[in-house]
């Protein structure tokens, strides 16, 4: 028996290590946080569930959302992300920065670099002109599958166009194979070591005009100093920075609006 308690004690301090870790890395660094819910957490979920986080998003909004409402799909994924399992969209605090900048531009042609589960999509559809049009690329298959359900239970399918694959491909295509002139809105939600190299790309091939709008999200956690140096050094651009919260976390982040001036 005695010989017993050694384990039980291993067993004990392992639980506690678990249950407590996550919050002394929220607290303390956003990015390990970011870490242990994607790499610890969403693999156990994965595994006892047989399904991927962003299917079980995806069945949450397709049993608790209205359908045809894309704010309800919004608030819904908000819902589910806030008390059940952490996901990188932009979310609700942010997504009001979002939304405010895009009521002030008043988009017609936008470019979302980073679908994901089609969050931001339907949040930035449901504010736009019958006339506007979305392109979102992913480079996710599984992601992009996911994306275009949502985006067709919100009812925002006439407004949003997914484009899968690599960023650095489908930007040199915009002209000729997606008819873009110019782009008058840019959201940049992908991979932070994409956001300057793409902005560029942006630059290169003439789709920025005077007045465009770039927002950039997680400049701070992740973080994208590069692209920050970059944007806030070219006087080709107008910067503001916007302070804010990583989604879902108290943990300081900020989004980024570099206005091109020509």
């Amino acid at each position: 028996m005695l010989g017993s308690y050694p384990i039980l004690f291993s067993i004990v301090t392992s639980l506690l290590f678990i249950v407590l870790l996550p919050a002394v890395l929220i607290r303390n660094n956003g990015w390990a946080a970011i870490l242990w819910n994607e790499i610890i957490v969403q693999q156990i979920n994965n595994f006892i569930m047989a399904q991927s986080k962003e299917e079980r998003i995806l069945n949450f909004v397709l049993q608790n959302a209205v359908r045809g409402d894309p704010q309800s799909v919004v608030d819904t994924i908000d819902k589910y992300c806030s008390q059940k399992e952490w996901a990188m969209n932009v979310g609700p605090e942010k997504g009001l920065i979002l939304d405010k900048i895009l009521e002030e531009t008043k988009p017609s042609v936008l470019l979302e670099l980073g679908t994901y589960c089609g969050y931001s999509a339907v949040r930035i559809a449901r504010l736009l002109k019958p006339s506007a049009r979305l392109l979102t690329v992913e480079f996710n298959p599984d992601f992009a599958a996911i994306a275009r359900q949502m985006i067709e239970f919100a009812g925002v399918q006439d407004k949003v166009k997914i484009l899968e694959g690599p960023s650095e491909t489908i930007i040199p295509q915009l002209k000729k194979k997606h008819e873009v002139d110019t782009l008058d809105f840019v959201f940049l939600d992908h991979w932070k070591d994409r956001y300057l190299p793409d902005t560029i790309l942006l630059l290169d091939h003439g789709l920025l005009r005077k007045g465009s709008v770039i927002l950039a999200d997680n400049v701070i956690v992740p973080g994208a100093p590069e692209f920050i140096k970059y944007i806030r050094n070219n006087n080709r651009f107008e910067c503001t920075n916007y302070p804010s919260h990583v989604e879902y976390m108290k943990v300081k982040d900020a989004m980024e609006k570099a206005v091109f001036v020509g």
